[in-house]
């Protein structure tokens, strides 16, 4: 009797490694573990914003709408739960994509204010918070650029035959990836005007 389970495990064993099952699963942690990374330099520059807008706001006092905006776009940010099931929701996924989109712009525009501030860009705190800001920002570049391919190689493998089949019957989906919003603006190439000071 014992044979014969053993003989019926291997060959289900067999029968699911074939038919791409553990391609899904490995591929499933894969974006899983991508996915945290993301989430975790996101995290990093969420928590620097704080130090960052209390250094600006003593030497640009009156420029409260960019430190408002920036303020409020990490407001939203800290609104949205993001956990790993957040990846399997196509509509929520897109929102936390949305507002990490909005404090991206919003830091943007706090970094351009400091322009106009020369004492606050020789400030060592300033100075610090910043090379943090871009470390952060390079981070998440790279991060979302591994979970990108990973979720490449788990879509590849959910809709290709037989693994379709495979994930059809235990349920796997394909992944949200993350693309570009303002799609067609980018296409619009920069006009580049030297004729003004």
């Amino acid at each position: 009797m014992n044979n014969l389970l053993r003989s019926l495990a291997l060959l289900i064993t067999l029968s699911l490694s074939g038919c791409g099952y553990n391609t899904l699963q490995s591929t499933d942690e894969q974006i899983k573990a991508s996915w945290a990374e993301v989430l975790n330099q996101y995290q990093r520059r969420t928590d620097l914003v704080p130090n960052l807008v209390n250094v600006v706001k003593g030497f640009a006092a009156q420029e409260k709408d960019v430190l408002l905006g920036v303020t409020n776009a990490r407001s939203k940010v800290g609104s949205i739960q993001a956990t790993p099931e957040l990846i399997n929701d196509p509509e929520a996924f897109a929102k936390f994509q949305s507002v990490q989109g909005e404090l991206t712009s919003a830091l943007s525009r706090l970094l351009v204010v400091a322009e106009n501030y020369p004492q606050l860009k020789s400030d060592a705190n300033f100075r610090e918070l910043q090379a943090q800001l871009e470390g952060t920002e390079n981070r998440i570049t790279v991060a979302r650029s591994r979970y990108i391919k990973a979720v490449q190689e788990y879509n590849i493998t959910v809709r290709s035959f037989p693994s379709n089949l495979t994930a059809m019957v235990f349920g796997f989906k394909v992944k949200p990836s993350f693309a570009v919003e303002n799609e067609k603006a980018i296409s619009v190439a920069p006009k580049v005007d030297f004729s003004k000071p």
